[in-house]
């Protein structure tokens, strides 16, 4: 069953995220994944205004998206998003 890691993205430093944006495009596929959406316009259907960068990563099960969070090689990258951004990241199973 896939899995998806959602993201929503807010860029606190747009010098540095493209630091993070080169990177993970690699290490995404090196565990199957791939992107469904990555940035684009948010228009809100319901609730709050949506003004955040929204990421859907589309993985063939919860174990590749979990391996691909806990891999080494993003530690590094996922600290420059840290460093670049205020962000919120779900896993969920797909149907």
């Amino acid at each position: 069953m896939s899995a998806y890691i959602i993201g929503r993205i807010t860029v606190t430093d747009p010098g540095r995220y493209p630091d993070y944006t080169a990177e993970t495009p690699a290490l995404i596929a090196k565990h199957g994944g791939c992107f469904a959406v990555r940035g684009g316009a948010p228009a809100t259907l319901e609730g709050p205004e949506e003004i955040r960068r929204i990421v859907v990563i589309e993985f063939p099960s919860r174990a590749a998206a979990e391996a691909f969070y806990n891999d080494p090689d993003y530690e590094a990258v996922r600290a420059i998003r840290w460093e670049a951004a205020e962000s919120e990241l779900v896993i969920v199973d797909g149907v």
